[in-house]
């Protein structure tokens, strides 16, 4: 006997329309990533400059003692220099400057100048590359172009914390004093980040140099009497490239993530630091949220696919969470989904998620939010500067301050 008349029988999909439920929202995906110029071919691989001084390291010694791994703890890595003498230190540099220069827990102004030595070595190959006949046309015009990106990084003042020019190359640059300040800010740029991206004449707020020096500025401005403030330029991952299927998944989030939790544990001093993540960036910093140091009090996404998490409790981190979108940015229309590696997870706008929702403005787009004099750089060096009580909700949101209830939508 069946509980129900035929025509109201349960129905239970096929295996097929269950499978296109669940290649549909791929379809999607993929679609509205294409449309946007996220995919594009298989990502370069890296030549192994890095790994061949890598190598020497690994067979040199300092005093008749081993040299650390390159890759050791930041805490271990302060400690075997803490050790050795200004001029053994000095030699270390001269010799290994690529590995020095990217070792999380070297000292940072030996660090500054191990990078000058590698960008020193590295724009003469690429000076010597442009003049190399066996190069195609093209080859000498990539390498011209790497080589004044290195004269450009090698200008006096610039202060070079991460630099590897091996495949498509990664930097990291510091603004301000991070020996001395009292807040750090980190910000965390996403795809097609890397050397000939990292800062450009044309669109200069939206690379990473440029963000960086919006952020710094305009927390300078913020800053209570006294205070003290430091921002880095963090492209010292391997973003993915236009959009690759990597930029669809996790995996260069992840070890991203290995990097930037490396990377904030080996910053100076005890003051509190806050992370900008931008776009793919706020992948990487999701990842690494339950990772990073109880000093990262604070978590900003601008233009977030995802944080892959469903809500804020899910990503282990008691810093603050806060997201902002702009308006007529095309990640809005990524679906927000999460299937094995691929997908994000819910959309920190969602106010299902939790996160603090700030006001972006009247920006427009998915690269707008670090121009100078928009409300959205001034939201985030707000919270740079440590003043979050002063933070701007975003429309018909309350409580988005730290003093006040996480944000809340309407009249919820």
């Amino acid at each position: 006997m069946h509980l129900f008349p035929p025509r109201f029988l349960p129905h239970r999909p096929s295996p097929a329309a269950t499978l296109r439920r669940v290649l549909l929202p791929l379809a999607v995906v993929f679609a509205v990533l294409a449309t946007a110029g996220w995919i594009a071919g298989a990502d370069t691989p890296r030549p192994d400059a890095y790994d061949a001084e890598l190598t020497a390291w690994e067979r040199g010694t300092v005093a008749g003692e081993p040299l650390p791994g390159a890759d050791a703890p930041p805490e271990r890595t302060a400690r075997f220099f803490a050790g050795l003498t200004p001029a053994q230190r000095r030699r270390l540099a001269e010799r290994y400057p690529l590995v020095v220069g990217n070792m999380a827990g070297a000292p940072v102004r030996l660090r500054f100048r191990a990078n000058r030595e590698a960008l020193v070595d590295a724009r003469d190959v690429e000076r010597a590359r442009m003049a190399d006949p066996r190069l195609s046309e093209a080859g000498q015009h990539e390498a011209g172009r790497r080589m004044h990106r290195f004269e450009s990084l090698l200008r006096p003042g610039r202060q070079i914390l991460a630099f590897d020019p091996t495949g498509r190359g990664r930097v990291a640059e510091v603004f301000g004093d991070l020996e001395t300040a009292d807040r750090v800010s980190v910000v965390v740029p996403g795809v097609d980040t890397e050397l000939l991206t990292y800062e450009r004449t044309q669109g200069r707020w939206t690379a990473p140099a440029g963000m960086a020096q919006a952020l710094y500025a305009a927390e300078l401005e913020r800053l209570p009497a006294g205070g003290s403030t430091a921002v880095v330029a963090w492209a010292d991952y391997d973003a993915p490239a236009g959009m690759a299927m990597s930029a669809a998944t996790t995996g260069r989030a992840e070890a991203g993530a290995e990097r930037l939790v490396d990377a904030v544990a080996a910053l100076p001093g005890d003051g509190g630091v806050a992370l900008f993540c931008h776009s793919y960036g706020s992948v990487v910093c999701g990842v690494a949220a339950e990772e990073l140091p109880s000093r990262v009090t604070d978590i900003t996404v601008a233009g977030s696919p995802g944080m892959r998490a469903s809500h804020v409790s899910e990503l282990g981190t008691d810093a603050r969470v806060w997201a902002m979108r702009a308006r007529g940015d095309w990640i809005e229309d990524v679906p927000h989904m999460e299937l094995g590696p691929l997908g994000f997870g819910t959309d920190p706008l969602d106010p299902s998620f939790g996160a603090r929702l700030l006001d972006a403005g009247a920006a427009e787009g998915h690269s707008a939010y670090f121009e100078p004099g928009g409300v959205g750089l001034a939201s985030m060096a707000t919270i740079g500067a440590g003043r979050v009580d002063d933070t701007a909700c975003a429309p018909d949101v309350r409580g988005c301050a730290a003093s006040a209830p996480c944000a809340a939508v309407g009249g919820l």
